[in-house]
Parts: C-alpha cells; structure tokens; sequence
C-alpha cells in the first residue's frame, strides 16, 4: 500500500478543490507544484498592503449559487465589479460596449440613435460571409468600434494580424443599450477579501503541500507515493510531446510600486491602440476598493509562448484542437492519472467553471451527489 490515496500536480484553484474534497472523505493527499507558492496564476501577493494579481486580474463571477457559496464558504468575498476602461490614444470609453460607450464615441443619448448608427456602418461593410476576425467583427459592430476598440487590442493579444486570424474567435460582440458598465452579466462576481492566496490557503488547510517540485522531471519517483495521480498541469508535455506541441500565448507582467495613492482610478484600463506595447494596466488595490498611501500597477505585455514561459491562453485553432484530441484519447485510457484544469484539458477557463469541473470530478472519483447543481 503506498503512502498518499492521491498525488496532487499543481496546486492551483482545480487541485486545491480536489485535494481539499478527498481530504474531508478521509483519503491522505500529497500536493506537488514546480512553483515556489501554492495557489497558482491566482495566486496574490502582499505589497505594500495590496494584494497584488501577479498573473493578471482574476474577477471572479457565476450564475450559479451553489458554485458562490461554495467559494464563500472558505473566505468572503466583497462587492468588486468589474467596469474595465478603454484607452485610445488618449481618449477614454466605457467597456463593455454601452450606452456610455456611444455617447463616447458619437453623442447619442438614446438606444435607436446608436442602433442607427451601428447599423448603417455594418451596411456600409456590407459582409456576409465573414472569412476572417476583422470581417466577423466589423459585421457584427461596425467599423468605429472595430477600429478604436477592437483590433488594435485583439492583434497585440494574439500577436497576429485580425486579418489572419479565425472568425470563429469572436462569435459575438456584447452590445448593451443601456448604461450599464458591469463587465459581466453573472448574478454573482467579487474578490475574496485578503486576497486569492488566502482563498487557496483555507481549501488545502490540513493538506500536506510540496513546493519547488517538478512532477515531469521525477515523475518515476513521485509516482511510486500514491496510488492515483491528478495532475493539472499541460497535456502534451504529460506525454513528452510526442504528437508535437500545442500552441499558447503568454504574457510578461510588470509591476511597479508607485508612491501616490491612487494612479489611474480603476482597476483595469486597457490599450487598444497598436502603437501601445501591452494590452492593459492593472492597478490592484481597486479590486479591494484600497486607500493605502502607495499603489501597485502592473503592465501586462502579450508575447508567444516557449517552454520558459507560463502558458495562458490555448490556441484552439483547428490545427491545435486535432493535435490535443490524440493526446485526449491517450488522457482517456489512463487507469490510475485523472486530468483535469486548463492545460490538462487545453481549454481557456474562467475560475467558475474550474470549481465546477473540480467538484463534477470528485463526484466521478467518488460515486456520490455533486455540491454544485
């Protein structure tokens, strides 16, 4: 009989919730992570009093009550809104697409003059059969808010022409005709008070948790601890790439400690000009509505993914999801390795759908009813 019922890889939201659920069923879990701190691209950092994203801004928002109070029940969370701004060339417009929007750009006051306008400019493209992102959305908005708003932003984060990249990125553009700049349309969003760390902390309480180990590195060794495996972390390099690899992008942060209290007014502001170099700035004590006499702000550069970096967001082209369906079937045959999170399924995940595929595994692990509806 080996040491450990489980074998935990990454201790980030998804194996924090799988090691924390087994915990409470009585089975003995060892998490392993390659970075030297628990929790993450989640994972918060206490600077000058300011919990500081150091992945990037995570809001965290659901519809779902079960999934709220699930998360709650650890630490709680405050009343954070996400309201990002846009910044072009100097001239600042509301996000997502609102009425504070229009009357930005053109000076409307009402939804038909804006629906007027918009819909004249999607008339004036005149496109049909969109072949590529640009086409998808100057059908969907027009050409004001494609080139003020969208392109400039979309190409840096991608790091390809709009021209170049697939229709199928975006489906759909929100448009509201109403005054309204919450980001999301959740019926629940906010930020756990101290911080994401503290919400990881409290689910691997009583939790033994490694640090600074590279499970692909010994896997031979650490494999020997436990009678299972869960590992989050990237599926082709799980099978030492032997299909080829699967495509990222990536982002390089950086964060400044300013010494005035309040720099920029929101939270995020994002830059959707070209000539920028990165996409948004963060300045995190907004999240916590902060009156701290310094602030921190961190300047988010997109770039290409190497082996050196951390992955973020998958590429899920068609070229990229064939290559992730042969390893997926590999995944599937496995008998004693779950997999799970967003490079183990090489998906992009807002944080609500990791509780829900974390708590609808141990469900599968163990046989009985799911937390979650």
């Amino acid at each position: 009989m080996k040491e450990y019922d489980f074998l935990i890889v990454g201790a980030g939201l998804y194996g924090a919730i799988f090691a924390h659920e087994a915990t409470k069923k009585g089975k003995k879990c060892l998490v392993i992570d390659k970075r030297n701190h628990f929790a993450g691209n989640i994972y918060t950092e206490n600077i000058k009093g300011i919990n500081v994203h150091m992945y990037g801004a995570h809001i965290f928002h659901t519809s779902n009550k079960d999934i709220w109070d699930y998360v709650n029940s650890f630490v709680e969370f405050n009343r954070y809104t996400n309201s990002p701004l846009a910044n072009y060339k100097g001239e600042m417009y509301n996000l997502p697409f609102n009425m504070n929007t229009f009357y930005q750009l053109w000076k409307v006051k009402t939804p038909n003059e804006a629906k007027n306008i918009i819909n004249a400019q999607i008339a004036e493209v005149n496109i049909s059969d969109p072949q590529n992102l640009e086409e998808q959305a100057l059908s969907l908005v027009g050409s004001d808010i494609y080139y003020k708003l969208i392109k400039g932003y979309t190409e840096k984060q991608w790091g390809r022409k709009a021209t170049e990249l697939p229709a199928f990125i975006i489906k759909r553009l929100p448009i509201r005709f109403t005054f309204d700049n919450n980001y999301f349309n959740d019926n629940y969003q906010g930020i756990p008070i101290g911080g994401y760390t503290k919400l990881i902390e409290k689910m691997l309480t009583g939790v033994e948790v490694r640090l600074e180990v590279d499970y692909i590195k010994d896997r031979n060794q650490l494999n020997l601890l436990a009678e299972k495996v869960v590992y989050s972390g990237m599926i082709d390099e799980y099978y030492d790439y032997r299909f080829g690899t699967l495509e990222y992008r990536s982002l390089k942060f950086d964060h400044q400690i300013l010494d005035e209290p309040n720099f920029q007014g929101n939270a995020v502001v994002n830059y959707t000009d070209a000539e920028t170099p990165f996409t948004r700035i963060i300045e995190h004590k907004h999240f916590e509505f902060g009156i701290q006499p310094q602030t921190v702000v961190t300047r988010e550069y997109p770039k290409e993914w190497t082996p050196k970096d951390e992955p973020y967001y998958p590429v899920n082209d068609t070229k990229n999801d064939l290559l992730f369906k042969k390893y997926k079937e590999l995944a599937n045959a496995e008998e004693n390795v779950i997999f799970g999170g967003r490079l183990a399924d090489y998906k992009y995940y807002d944080m609500h759908h990791v509780v829900a595929l974390a708590l609808k595994k141990v469900k599968e692990v163990f046989g009985e009813q799911s937390i979650i509806k």
